[in-house]
């Protein structure tokens, strides 16, 4: 009975592969390879088998001189790993173990001690693992087997690396292994490493494969999913877990280029940039469409803003592409970032070829779609496929290629589909938005703070008080793109307002804007800021809703994320239809709305009813218990006769049960027990359960005992089991189509649920905004109309993050720059008295209004900029070969080629990267340009006094500033910069003429030894440069009057009267001879620094002065 039991159990599982010791394989192992590795003959397999038998000639190809006797360890987990050959060998490994088995062997010549041929023998899995391999050659492979997912070859030592897992041979290949239970956590880290990993498992269970053709030889395994960086939360099975990503977005990047240096020479056009890009950014888990073209010049500094913004998780590179552009991708992506890169040729994309490509993609979905009809209209009806069409029809021609080769990547994911929504497309800047520099996101430290790299201390950290992911996401969305409309910036200013006004702050009300005759509209509602603090916390604790519709829309969504979804969209909706906004403007319902007509229009859109109802509709087909168990089989609620396939197998499913019950009247007869019944022990149902001493036909199966009893099952049990473990497995897999059907319905109303969604972010950002303001005391500020001069006008500005660490310590500063006054103002002061934070302060409280905030400020004044520019600090780019002086320029010309008259201009420190004169003469010669050229708003921060004197140039445009400072009264009379200091941080008019290094130079610590002497230095040159200036001073003075006086004489003998004598003449000459000596004298008394000789040269000046009067 033993044996028939294993008979019948053995059906589910592969047989295990005899062992043969006779070689069978016609792959052979040609040894002239093992003596010759450099000049080996074609074909070369000589390190494929790790079998016990070649294990020493592997180790002799790795190591041929010393054989070690220590197995190998890891660098990094110390665990032992057999020596492998290097990658070259490897590859070739795979190269010929992928072709037919059928090359012929070659015997030995030069070795004829070793055998001839060797054969290799895989083993079923392994022979799986070589075909998977040669289809992914790219992929991290992690193969599915029993209760254990294992890595075989390469990628089981990267895994053993990565992961900290041990590493051993087995068979043919080195092997690792994880628990399947840990499957999503270890892909994570492997993902996060930066590689591309696909997961393996069986395409057939053991019920269906006991039942085909297939049930002698082993599972069938193929690629079940593909997760990279940009494509995990979007992926089934890992996307949208509990170890998301979070807030941090996984935008994939495709950039293309063209060189235009040839188009600017053919025209005769002097420019600055070498090269046009195009760019296509995706969000494949959020549905977010990026694309742009511009052009940029040899550092780069455009292309670098846009990955400083968008931070990718991902680099397509499509090539050819120049070494600058590779460059600065590849520094990006640095070994320390974990940033994936992949290239792509785009050689095929010659003459419209990437638009035809493009277009044969949206015609073959609209294809697949028409031919189901739950699906059918799912691009077409609400216009998204024209949307889509017309929107990459107007895209230009960089940004189509890259569109192309975005398309070719995604197809391997299957999430190509995200593409044809027209509404997630736009621009990557646009008019209506401001597009700060890379400089300015780093300098003004906007996204992350310079000290360590992280978001603490940066302005997005201060402002940003979101409740949920996505809100966040798009909170950081408009802190790098300001707004640049007045229109638009007034509505969002409204809305806060509104919001803070509902949370009782008087300020808001007095700053909401709202005109005098009309006096009977309610200002806000009380409830407001409480619903959307209910909806706001609701959400919270909910899952990403918009990672979580874009699953659902690509079908890789849980049935349990899909009910947690919807139902957080619905109670969102139906929380915020309690607010009862009407649409309607009539005079009588005015008193029950909103006077915002952004947060009207948001809270219409996230509580629509269409959104409502179809959130209800779905919610109802489905099964909430079925769905939190994971039955797939009950999940969905069948009705009106929807899908019958569901329908069939659940009654073939009923039909097997029903006929497994009834087999035991036939065993309650046989035996003579009529009180018999099934019982159940450890998941094996179906059991006949009888006493030790029971006699039973032989062929029963014996399953388990006890001392009193048997439990058997009979041979028809046997097989209606198997017969209804083949229903039930046909019925999940019809079930899994119904379920992926049901996600396929969904799609048509993706482009509600995105907008709702998206509403529902928006609102959060509002929110968090209004919290800002209401937290920190600031203001609304006020933008003047843009026929007005472009102003700056800030009565008590504070730094928004500095504020936050100094409470009341801080020190607040006015600013007053007006387009037809002055607009350009030069800061000096000492080092650390406050210069680089009040110019930063100014530049954060025009990013700040312009994106709709409160601002840190009593009062604030301001035009709508087009551009915020900066050059601040000092950096350089040792590995793109970039000096810190070349740094500086290339910021300073990036400036002075981009900058408007509606610019903000902050520029720090330029010119102390090279020597005195050129970096005076170069910061000054930038300032005269921006002053006549470009008339800038603009702040100029130096420790050259020299620069304030263009003031004399630009007397009405520009105003010399300094940080003040209060010095020791005992110390007045030394002028030392190592008297006591304190720094006041107000800013007043004047310029400073010190800067009082060496107090720097004792907070740094310095021996005193140094800064004594540094001290001794610094008098001796001043005293050398007053000398010096002295002397120069008194010679241009001589020079002057010399000349003068000498033009005079000269002017004066020509014009003399005729002189017809010789003594006339002689006379003349003799005046003139004196009149030169007398300048002579009085030169050498002015220039000689001895006193009695000066004293002795005026004399004989005096002299010969007299005696020249006297004649």
């Amino acid at each position: 009975m033993g044996k028939q039991k294993q008979q019948v159990i053995s059906r589910f599982f592969a047989p295990k592969p005899e062992s043969q010791s006779a070689p069978e394989s016609s792959t052979t192992l040609p040894s002239s390879s093992l003596q010759n590795p450099p000049t080996p003959p074609p074909k070369i397999s000589a390190t494929v088998s790790f079998s016990p038998a070649k294990r020493l000639v592997s180790s002799q190809l790795t190591s041929p001189h010393k054989l070690s006797k220590r197995p190998k360890l890891s660098p990094h987990i110390h665990n032992p790993i057999p020596p492998l050959p290097d990658p070259s060998l490897h590859q070739k490994f795979l190269q010929k173990f992928l072709e037919p088995s059928s090359y012929p062997s070659e015997p030995s010549t030069r070795n004829p001690k070793l055998p001839s041929s060797n054969p290799v023998k895989y083993t079923p899995l392994e022979q799986q693992v070589v075909e998977l391999k040669s289809k992914y050659p790219d992929v991290l492979l992690v193969v599915e087997v029993g209760y254990k997912c294992r890595f075989f070859g390469e990628d089981a030592e990267i895994a053993a690396r990565v992961l900290g897992i041990y590493a051993h041979m087995d068979h043919n290949f080195l092997t690792a292994s994880i628990p399947t239970f840990r499957l999503n956590v270890h892909v994570r880290r492997l993902v996060s490493a930066g590689y591309k990993v696909g997961v393996v498992k069986q395409t057939e269970t053991a019920a269906i494969k006991a039942h085909g053709s297939n049930r002698a030889g082993p599972f069938c395994r193929g690629l079940s999913a593909l997760y990279t960086k940009a494509t995990m939360e979007a992926a089934e099975d890992l996307g949208g877990g509990e170890e998301r990503c979070g807030p941090d977005t996984n935008y994939l990047l495709c950039v293309v280029e063209k060189s235009i240096l040839g188009e600017f020479l053919n025209y005769k056009v002097e420019s600055s940039f070498d090269v046009r890009i195009g760019i296509i950014a995706v969000e494949i888990s959020t549905g977010d469409v990026i694309h742009g073209e511009f052009n940029d010049h040899f550092m780069r500094s455009a292309l670098e803003a846009v990955i400083l913004s968008l931070s990718p998780a991902e680099l397509l590179i499509g090539e050819p592409i120049s070494k600058q552009t590779e460059k600065l991708l590849l520094g990006y992506a640095g070994p320390a970032s974990n940033i994936r890169v992949e290239h792509a040729s785009r050689d095929c994309f010659t003459d419209g070829g990437a638009l035809a490509e493009v277009m044969s993609m949206f015609e073959n979905l609209n294809m697949l779609n028409s031919t189901d009809p739950a699906e059918g209209k799912e691009l077409t009806e609400h216009g998204n496929h024209q949307l889509a069409i017309e929107g990459i029809m107007n895209m230009p021609d960089l940004a189509v290629q890259a569109l192309a080769l975005v398309i070719r990547h995604l197809k391997q994911f299957g999430f190509e589909r995200v593409l044809c929504l027209g509404g997630s497309f736009r621009p990557f800047s646009t008019n209506m938005e401001m597009t700060l520099s890379a400089n300015a996101l780093q300098q003004l430290e906007v996204l992350k703070s310079n000290s360590d790299g992280s978001e603490i201390g940066s302005l997005l950290q201060i402002m940003n008080h979101t409740r949920t992911i996505f809100g966040s996401r798009l909170l950081r969305h408009w802190v790098i793109h300001p707004l640049s409309d007045r229109n638009m910036i007034s509505s969002r200013l409204d809305a806060v307002s509104e919001i803070v006004q509902s949370m009782g702050s008087c300020k808001a009300s007095q700053n909401l804007g709202v005109d005098d005759e009309v006096s009977d509209v309610a200002v806000a509602q009380p409830e407001l800021s409480y619903v959307l603090s209910l909806v706001l916390t609701t959400l919270a604790r909910s899952p990403d809703i918009q990672r979580g519709i874009t699953r659902i829309f690509h079908r890789t969504a849980t049935p349990s994320e899909f009910i947690a979804v919807i139902k957080a969209i619905l109670s969102a909706g139906k929380q915020l239809q309690q607010l009862n906004i009407k649409d309607e403007d009539d005079n009588k319902d005015r008193a029950k709305n909103l006077h915002s007509n952004l947060l009207k229009k948001l809270i219409l859109t996230a509580s629509s009813d269409s959104v409502i109802g179809k959130a209800v509709k779905f919610l109802s087909s489905l099964n909430k218990e079925s769905a939190d168990q994971g039955d797939v089989t009950n999940l969905i609620v069948i009705s009106d006769g929807q899908f019958p396939e569901v329908a069939r197998g659940q009654k073939a499913v009923q039909i097997a049960m029903e006929k497994l019950d009834s087999l035991i009247g036939l065993y309650r007869k046989q035996l003579r027990m009529y009180s018999l019944e099934f019982t159940s022990v450890s998941g094996t149902t179906h059991l006949i359960e009888l006493p030790v001493d029971v006699k039973v036909p032989l062929n029963w199966v014996k399953v388990n005992s006890t001392k009193r009893t048997v439990r058997y099952h009979p041979p028809e049990i046997l097989t209606a089991l198997d017969q209804l473990s083949l229903a039930k497995e046909e019925l999940t897999i019809a079930c899994q189509a119904a379920w992926n059907s049901f996600l396929r319905s969904f799609s048509k109303y993706y482009p509600k649920f995105q907008a709702a969604v998206q509403a529902l972010a928006a609102l959060d950002c509002l929110h968090s905004l209004a919290i800002l303001s209401r937290n920190k005391n600031y203001v609304r500020p006020e933008f003047v109309c843009d026929d007005e001069p472009v102003q700056i006008q800030i009565w008590s500005g504070r730094h928004p993050v500095l504020e936050t660490l100094l409470q009341d310590n801080f020190v607040p500063n006015d600013t007053n720059l007006h387009g037809d006054r002055e607009y350009c103002q030069i800061v000096t002061g000492p080092n650390m008295g406050g210069k680089s934070c009040y110019i930063r302060q100014v530049a954060l409280i025009v990013i700040m209004a312009q994106v709709g905030s409160f601002v840190p400020a009593s009062l604030a004044k301001l035009h709508v900029l087009d551009g915020i520019y900066t050059r601040m600090g000092a950096s350089d780019s040792i590995q793109q070969g970039r000096s810190t002086f070349l740094e500086e320029l290339s910021e300073a010309s990036h400036i002075l080629q981009n900058c408007t008259a509606r610019s903000l201009v902050i520029i720090d420190e330029l010119g102390r990267g090279t020597s005195t004169h050129d970096g005076v003469a170069i910061a000054y010669a930038t300032l005269y340009y921006l002053l006549e050229q470009k008339k800038s708003i603009t702040l100029f921060v130096t420790h050259y006094p020299k620069i304030a004197d263009i003031r004399t140039d630009f007397p009405s445009s520009v105003g010399a500033y300094h940080v003040s400072y209060l010095t020791s009264p005992e110390n007045m009379s030394k002028k030392s910069d190592q008297e006591d200091v304190t720094y006041l941080y107000k800013l007043v008019p004047g310029v400073s003429e010190r800067s009082f290094g060496f107090k720097v130079a004792q907070l740094a610590q310095l021996p005193s030894s140094c800064i004594n002497r540094a001290t001794v230095m610094a008098a001796k040159f001043e005293a050398v440069e007053r000398r010096r200036g002295s002397c120069l001073g008194k010679k241009q003075l001589v020079d002057a009057l010399v000349i003068d006086q000498e033009e005079e004489a000269e002017q004066f003998i020509p014009e003399s009267p005729d002189i017809s004598h010789a003594g006339d003449i002689r006379s003349f000459e003799e005046f003139g001879s004196g009149y030169r000596e007398f300048f002579s004298n009085l030169r050498a008394a002015l220039l000689d620094d001895d006193p009695e000789k000066g004293f002795h040269f005026l004399k004989l000046a005096r002299s010969i002065a007299e005696e020249l009067i006297g004649r």
